[in-house]
């Protein structure tokens, strides 16, 4: 791997895209030359990367010639057709859509968890679903220490995940509420001011939706645990940034709260906020735009045996999605 490496964001424009090109300079990703793609109707926009602009390019089938990682963020169809292609074209790519996650052939990674997994790729390199990652930053420091069995699991997920639209539409909303007018909607399937929907993505026949079952499925690989069971109900809330959950988990070997402190006080990736007497506790809006996760509310579990309940919330835009992208393309040039 070229150590400047020609890197391309493929969805340039898009919510996570602006965050991808962001991190990489923040971070200091020694970026050798910057492509920028997108679909033909943003083609031509400009977008700053270190003070410069950037003209956008339309993704076509031959813009990966040259280009030695490709950072994707434009949806599950496009990562489909043009993946394989940037692949075949020498291109590594590090995919967020859900499309490759379950392939056994993709690595799915988060870096802080299962780094060396990366080394496995052929061509691609998948990110997680955003829910599961900020999740298992708490959780997986937990499992090493004490083997997680199982999950009971309640997500508040914020109007970004569902991309740009849907930050306007909760924006007009509230501002159309406030002012007396009616609330329309076009994104969700209902008024998300002022309100909570038990519903993220579609449903399957369980009666789940498909993001719920993402923490099992994904979990199992990316902690490399196929025991693993996750029972989690997806709930939009109407925050602009930043996902929570909450969190009942069982595991084999008993746990204390001094024990379980100590272990997640040393994870990489996460801080510990968690005084209940000064009513500190980890909050959509202290961590939008940090890096770290956030881990609170730690107590044991009355309903569970050798279990614990905990309150875990992160920037989906950034180690849902950008960031962990970014780790994944840094682990590539280790």
């Amino acid at each position: 791997m070229n150590h400047t490496p020609h890197v391309a964001v493929v969805g340039a424009t898009g919510a996570v895209g602006v965050e991808m090109i962001e991190t990489l300079e923040k971070r200091g990703f020694p970026v050798g030359k910057l492509t920028l793609l997108a679909s033909a109707r943003s083609a031509g926009k400009t977008m700053k990367f270190k003070g410069v602009d950037h003209v956008v390019a339309e993704l076509t089938p031959d813009s990966f010639r040259g280009i030695d990682i490709a950072l994707f963020s434009a949806g599950g169809s496009i990562s489909k057709e043009f993946g394989p292609i940037a692949a075949a074209a020498g291109c590594v790519v590090v995919d967020n859509s859900s499309a490759f996650r379950m392939d056994p052939d993709v690595p799915l990674v988060v870096p802080e968890i299962n780094g060396a997994d990366v080394k496995r790729h052929k061509g691609i390199l998948a990110n997680p679903n955003c829910t599961t990652a900020i999740t298992l930053m708490a959780l997986y420091p937990l499992h090493q220490a004490f083997g997680v069995r199982r999950v009971f699991a309640s997500s508040y997920q914020a109007v970004s995940g569902t991309g740009a639209k849907a930050v306007e539409e909760l924006d007009r909303q509230v501002r159309d509420f406030a002012a007396g007018r009616p609330v329309t909607k076009e994104v969700y399937p209902h008024q998300i001011a002022f309100n909570v929907l038990p519903q993220v993505d579609s449903f399957l026949a369980t009666g789940y939706t498909k993001e719920e079952m993402k923490m099992e499925n994904e979990g199992r690989r990316i902690m490399h645990h196929p025991t693993f069971r996750a029972s989690v109900t997806c709930v939009r809330v109407p925050v602009f940034r930043a996902h929570s959950v909450a969190v009942s988990a069982e595991f084999e070997r008993p746990v204390t709260l001094e024990a379980a402190r100590a272990v997640l006080a040393k994870a990489p990736g996460l801080d510990v906020v968690d005084d209940p007497e000064n009513k500190s506790y980890p909050m959509p809006l202290d961590v939008s735009g940090r890096y770290n996760c956030a881990v609170g509310r730690l107590r044991l579990d009355c309903a569970l045996d050798n279990g614990l309940c905990f309150w875990v919330a992160g920037d989906q835009l950034l180690k849902g999605a950008a960031l962990n992208a970014v780790q994944i393309a840094e682990e590539l040039l280790k």
